[in-house]
């Protein structure tokens, strides 16, 4: 679940995949646009105008989303897109960092003890096909995250502690908690609701008690039929779909969503329940167009003849190509620092990855200074925790972990692998009279040429430890089934977090969350870390909480479950037709808030 809107103030924990998201230009009537790719639009000049609507938004993505289910999805790229059809309850003010209502009519009612939240909705706001938004829609979107045959283990962890919700009226939701969670404001105000009507048309958890779906084997035959039948049905039938209460729409899935082309996001046909507010996503814009480009230069080409407005570039796009004077008048860029970290992950269900030596001394061969300076050009910073280094639970104590082949090979050495048979590989006893080699794969999005770089370096340093490593890009929507099932030895992925909000670790280092589609995809499990992660959810004293997660901090640091290496700035590149562009402290900029002057719009 993402709390806030696009591009700023996300809740959720989410696979790192493109820079941003990207889509096909096409005339008003769905038709492919014949325009000239070398043709510039009209410059937007500074104007003391008022907003104006027009024009759209065509943003570059590097793949498609996994789906637009909008519970299973757990990608950046689905994201960046059902943040536009999904408003939440509240949401994130990104100047002000203070929650502020959306759907809800107010903050909730919040008993003293934590235990008890109650919302009441605005009474005007509807999903797209005009039908109202009810506290049963809340009811039954909390059912399916809850339901453990819907395959959303990366939501469901967050919602552990709800207990029941009721309808108290139409407009009156009521959720109680089994403990205290001390970001509830945040989790359960970022609910998105859904519409039961649509996405459980024949009502089949209707008669299933919310408090039933604990004891999920226990249901009576008939209703756990009717359950069954609900999960199967949603896990499947929705990913190309989607229907929420947001100010844009997937109007047309058969033309507006093309593998590998686009995603296009149209203004919903009948009035928006908040018109003129871009703050609760009503965007200036016409359409939202994301343009899938497996290729970040050929991009950037098309950034430069004006069919992609926005893109995330890389760092030698930044640095190399963005202050060229002709780039310059129609480019616009932006540098920040992220919420985003790209590491190594190593499968713990993989024998050779068990040993928390092996993981120790592959660290020791990955040197993060270098690949900071020389494969990021100074655009990213090592680091050593998954948590925000700004944010104050980070834990300055961590020393940073030390570049050192001979240290590698000695922890190597100890952990009992020796190049046996000279062949320049080391192996291991297997514990059948034969050896196993020390041999791997590394796998990363294709596409993305940063990771593949960092591949590569890794992959060379290992060979000269004796280590025979390859590297191996592959298509984003294979990549995550084959994380999802965790069919890879190793891979190099990012997770990316608001820093607006506390940090909550358990999505992906709790081991309950190593489970098919889980987000503890490689299997690390630490007694110490699950005991820890489920205190600090409960504990309200942010400092008790920082000591929790300085341990939490430290185990990893030890163990080396993934290898930190790099958190990279966030590079941005946009046209300057656009106005009312505004970065925010927290990250990123709402997109809701971009709009184009009347004599600059190009598309009509």
């Amino acid at each position: 679940m993402r709390l806030g809107f696009p591009r700023a103030c996300a809740l959720a924990l989410s696979l790192l995949a493109v820079s941003c998201g990207g889509p096909t230009e096409q005339k008003q009537d769905g038709a492919a646009a014949q325009t000239d790719p070398n043709a510039t639009a009209a410059q937007a000049q500074p104007t003391s105008e008022p907003p104006v609507r027009g024009d759209w938004l065509v943003i570059h993505t590097l793949s498609d989303p996994e789906s637009l289910n909008p519970l299973t999805a757990n990608d950046a790229g689905a994201s960046s897109v059902l943040g536009w059809i999904f408003p939440p309850l509240v949401y994130v003010d990104p100047a002000t960092l203070e929650l502020k209502p959306a759907i809800a009519k107010s903050l909730p009612e919040v008993a003293p003890d934590h235990l008890m939240y109650e919302y009441t909705l605005r009474e005007d706001v509807t999903f797209s096909d005009g039908k109202p938004v009810t506290a049963e829609d809340v009811v039954f979107t909390l059912k399916a995250i809850r339901h453990p045959r819907v395959n959303a283990p990366h939501a469901r962890n967050y919602y552990e502690a709800v207990s029941d919700a009721t309808a108290l009226r139409a407009n009156v939701v009521r959720i109680r908690m089994s403990k205290p969670y001390f970001l509830s404001d945040y989790q359960l105000g970022g609910i998105q609701p859904l519409p039961r009507h649509y996405y459980d048309s024949e009502n089949l958890l209707g008669d299933v008690d919310f408090r039933e779906l604990d004891k999920y084997d226990e249901l009576p035959p008939d209703k756990k039929e009717r359950a069954d039948r609900f999960a199967k049905q949603f896990n499947e039938n929705f990913n190309r779909n989607p229907m929420g209460p947001g100010a844009l729409v997937l109007e047309n899935p058969g033309r507006d969503l093309v593998t590998g082309e686009r995603v296009e996001l149209r203004r919903r046909p009948e009035p928006f329940w908040a018109a003129g507010h871009p703050e609760l996503n009503d965007p200036y814009v016409a359409r939202i167009l994301f343009r899938v480009m497996n290729n970040t230069d050929a991009a950037l080409v098309a950034l430069k003849a004006g069919t992609v407005d926005l893109m995330g570039v890389r760092p030698v796009q930044f640095l190399k190509q963005m202050g060229d004077p002709k780039t310059r008048e129609r480019i616009e860029t932006h540098e920040d620092a992220s919420g985003s970290y790209t590491y190594i992950g190593w499968n713990q269900r993989r024998a050779i990855f068990r040993d928390k030596l092996v993981r120790q001394a592959l660290s020791h061969l990955v040197d993060k200074k270098n690949i900071c300076a020389k494969v990021m050009l100074g655009l990213a910073d090592p680091v050593e925790s998954p948590i925000y280094p700004k944010r104050p639970e980070y834990d300055t104590k961590l020393a940073p972990w030390p570049f050192d082949p001979a240290k590698a090979k000695e922890l190597l050495a100890k952990a009992g692998w020796a190049d046996t048979n000279g062949d320049g590989v080391l192996d291991h006893d297997d514990g059948e009279g034969g050896r196993t080699p020390l041999r791997f794969e590394i796998i990363s999005n294709s596409g993305n040429d940063d990771r593949k770089n960092l591949g590569l370096v890794v992959i060379d340093e290992f060979k000269r430890a004796g280590i025979d490593a390859s590297f191996r890009a592959v298509d984003w929507t294979i990549l995550l089934e084959r994380v999802k099932s965790f069919d890879y030895d190793a891979v190099i992925l990012g997770w990316t977090a608001s820093g607006a909000i506390p940090p909550d670790l358990y999505q992906i280092w709790h081991s309950s969350m190593a489970v098919e589609g889980g987000s503890n995809h490689i299997s690390f499990m630490d007694e110490r870390v699950d005991s820890l992660l489920t205190q600090y959810r409960t504990e309200f004293d942010a400092v008790k909480r920082k000591a929790l997660y300085d341990q939490v901090q430290e185990i990893l640091y030890d163990e080396q479950p993934y290898t930190f290496v790099y958190a990279p700035r966030s590079l941005t590149a946009f046209d300057k037709r656009f106005h009312g562009v505004t970065w925010y402290p927290a990250g990123g900029s709402l997109e809701s808030e971009w709009w184009v002057p009347s004599g600059a719009q190009k598309y009509h």
